[in-house]
């Protein structure tokens, strides 16, 4: 069991950037995209590697290639949830399908580009399902003309957000291979290489998972991957003040219903007292609002 976060972009690239992994990095992408799009074979336009370390002002940590057809991938993991994400995901699938192009070359030679963004964060709060696929349609019919674009979410707290859940209760979402590849991202300290349920019993996971395993960082990597680890524990602690907070207030808000509804019945004041915690002075207060 390894201590090492493979959110973390730093060790999620280290896991699925890097030509020795490329396999893992051919069954991610076939987990997500359609069967038309299907891998066989990647060529990693921008390899990991350990000198992009060197500054403390680190790029985006994306992972780019292009398959067996041409068709270019962008694959990043975003820990934390930026302003006008939307924007730059869409901007970064622009520079994918534009740079394809050198000078004078014609437009035909462009092929399919496909963004896959795996967040850790819910950035669509009004669909439940984590993974959600974005395409140019046609309002009406929906018809998919522009059939070059490509976008993928993949918001991994809607797959797992407990951190109290066990094995059995991970084991219970896996139904295809995203969901294998979202209890990695998700669990991985739930998961041991030789002893996985029948669920999860990949080659392409074991392989993952010893990779985490023996991951070793230089004195540079460490220092960014702290850094960013920072982000997600930054980005918990502010979620789990917000749900307290959230609950807090939900519960004061009932309380006012309830001591609202026993004063609108003419009830005694100590009893309304005893049942919802207010002071005597604050039902006086709601009594002189009705």
């Amino acid at each position: 069991m390894s201590n090492i976060n493979p959110r973390v972009d730093v060790a999620f690239k280290k896991i699925f950037g890097v030509e020795e992994n490329k396999d893992l990095l051919i069954s991610l992408i076939n987990s997500i995209v359609s069967k038309e799009d299907q891998v066989s074979e990647v060529t990693l336009l921008n390899p990991y590697n350990p000198k992009h370390f060197k500054s403390d002002k680190l790029s985006i940590l994306d992972i780019k290639a292009t398959n067996q057809d041409g068709k270019k991938f962008n694959i990043e993991i975003q820990i934390s949830d930026e302003a006008d994400y939307d924007k730059r995901a869409l901007y970064y699938w622009a520079k994918i399908y534009t740079e394809q192009l050198k000078e004078s070359e014609d437009y035909s030679k462009l092929s399919k580009a496909i963004g896959i963004h795996i967040l850790n964060f819910t950035s669509i709060p009004d669909v439940k399902k984590y993974h959600n696929i974005f395409h140019i349609t046609e309002k009406e019919t929906g018809l998919a003309y522009y059939k070059d674009l490509e976008l993928h979410t993949i918001e991994l707290k809607k797959f797992s957000n407990n951190s109290d859940e066990k094995l059995i209760d991970i084991v219970a979402k896996v139904n295809n291979a995203l969901d294998m590849w979202s209890a990695f991202l998700t669990r991985n300290d739930l998961l041991i290489a030789d002893n996985l349920p029948k669920e999860l019993n990949s080659p392409n996971l074991k392989k993952a998972i010893n990779v985490l395993n023996v991951m070793n960082f230089t004195a540079e990597e460490r220092e960014a991957y702290e850094n960013h680890l920072k982000w997600l524990r930054i980005e918990a602690n502010t979620l789990k003040k917000a749900e307290a907070k959230g609950r807090e207030e939900g519960a004061d808000k009932k309380a006012e219903e309830i001591a609202t509804n026993m004063l609108k019945q003419n009830l005694d004041n100590s009893l309304i007292s005893s049942v919802t915690g207010f002071s005597v002075d604050e039902i006086l207060k709601l009594k002189n609002k009705l």
